[in-house]
């Protein structure tokens, strides 16, 4: 008999009895299963990790350091002091061919025990300075936002490489395996799109999922069909694709697609879980600045991460993009008041939620920015202040960070980070150090030479540590 005569089913019929029939699933299971063949099985670091997880908040545009995070009383006496400087962003720019200092708009005052200063601008934050470590030495190689914020998410300041939140789930896999390893919540897309969350050459599954503030955070979701019918057919895909794998083994690529099928199944059931905050007392939405049923904002964004964090996901990053402005303020840095309203409060609500939980002695809490802004200008009357590699401030807390310190100095108007200087690369070493990695050991093979986040630099602060 000819197949042509033979009676026709419905697809799913022999899907079904593929599956039913197919002595050789189990073992294809387990083999699916397998480190070998699964991207995201649980691996163990290097050595035992003072951090399990990380929060990654990024101010994107340039915050100002000399407004926020480090006091600098020689620009408030030296206002209007005309300086040189070789600045990558003044060089050879018509109208920048003299530059003064501008002092700061905001006054700073000591806070907590430890008497870390702190402008206005930052209230919320400031009371929790005894559990932060604030580094005024950072400095970066950039002084474009695309390069910069590459840069402080990849390593790389020219080219796409794998972000930091992929070398995490690409060293330590995932604990929750019905939620990616690596999540970013942001409103809109911040400079280099979405290579500050992508797994570039990294296997696929470590690239970051975005989810989008709003009443429905993760699109299609929602299963179309029975939960139990999706099962069926979900294992006869599995079982087919392992057999394509088999031909092909040590493929990361076809491995990735095989576990996104079984992540995505499972985020049906965790996500709604996860963004669901009715379960949330009164008392906790309002510490974040949250109304009943609010689905947007940051402090929508850090509440979601700690619930992420809770199920363990191992990086959660919220990118702020909030509002219809960034943090670069070359116009008017007036613009810095709204922008730090919208997110001090939450921020602060995530440290003390974290901490009265006992979770911030296992979650490593990161807050930074590109860069900074010039302690100048072309008129010490100018509204506002243009980009600044050569120094801004970034902070820590959490698991292995010393509470309550002041890491590094710029100079006495913020123009240089000249004491205890911290580099993107240095940075990156000690974020991994924290969570049990050996930064020049974390590595991956590419295109004839191993790659890694640091590139061929970068140390960790050990002063830092805990």
């Amino acid at each position: 008999m000819s197949t042509n005569s033979l009676p026709r089913q419905p697809r799913r019929n022999f899907i079904r009895s593929a599956v039913a029939g197919s002595m050789l699933f189990p073992a294809i299971a387990r083999q699916l299963l397998a480190e070998n063949n699964d991207p995201l099985a649980p691996r163990d670091p290097h050595f035992a990790p003072r951090a399990k997880n990380v929060i990654f908040l990024f101010m994107t545009g340039g915050v100002s350091h000399v407004d926020t995070f480090d006091p600098k009383p020689a620009l408030h006496r030296d206002h209007g002091k005309e300086i040189k400087a070789d600045h990558p962003e003044i060089k050879d720019r018509p109208g920048y061919e003299r530059i003064f200092l501008k002092r700061p708009q905001w006054d700073f005052q000591p806070h907590g025990q430890c008497g870390t200063e702190v402008s206005t601008l930052f209230p919320h934050v400031a009371t929790c300075v005894d559990s932060i470590a604030m580094v005024r030495s950072m400095h970066t190689s950039h002084s474009n936002h695309y390069n910069a914020t590459l840069g402080m998410h990849t390593g790389s300041f020219a080219f796409a490489r794998p972000s930091m939140g992929a070398w995490v789930s690409y060293g330590l896999g995932s604990i929750n395996r019905d939620l990616p390893a690596f999540v970013v919540i942001a409103p809109q897309q911040t400079y280099a799109g979405t290579q500050v969350y992508a797994s570039d050459f990294l296997p696929a599954a470590h690239q970051g999922t975005l989810v989008v503030p709003g009443p429905v955070p993760v699109a299609n979701v929602t299963p179309r069909v029975p939960v139990e019918q999706q099962r069926t057919e979900l294992d006869a895909l599995r079982a087919m694709n392992e057999m394509h794998l088999s031909k092909r083994p040590g493929d990361p690529d076809l491995a990735a697609r095989i576990r996104s099928f079984e992540t995505a199944f499972g985020m049906q059931m965790a996500v709604p879980d996860a963004f669901d905050f009715s379960t949330e007392s009164a008392t906790t939405l309002s510490e974040y600045g949250l109304q009943p049923d609010q689905t947007t904002g940051f402090g929508w964004q850090c509440l979601a991460a700690r619930r992420l964090i809770e199920r363990g996901v191992r990086f959660v990053e919220l990118i702020d993009t909030g509002s219809s402005n960034n943090w670069d303020a070359h116009g008017d840095m007036m613009t810095h008041v709204p922008l730090a309203k919208n997110v001090d409060q939450p921020i602060a609500a995530l440290l003390k939620d974290l901490k009265q939980r006992g979770m911030l002695d296992d979650t490593l809490v990161v807050w930074t920015t590109e860069f900074g802004r010039t302690p100048f200008n072309n008129s010490a009357d100018a509204a506002g202040r243009e980009h600044h590699p050569w120094a801004f401030t970034s902070w820590l807390a959490g698991a292995g960070i010393k509470q309550g310190i002041v890491y590094g100095a710029t100079d006495e108007h913020g123009l240089r980070a000249v004491e205890q200087p911290v580099h993107v690369h240095d940075f990156h070493a000690t974020i991994l150090h924290l969570m049990g990695f050996d930064h020049t050991r974390l590595t991956y093979r590419h295109a004839g030479r191993d790659y890694r986040l640091t590139d061929v630099e970068g140390d960790v602060v050990e002063d830092l540590l805990s």
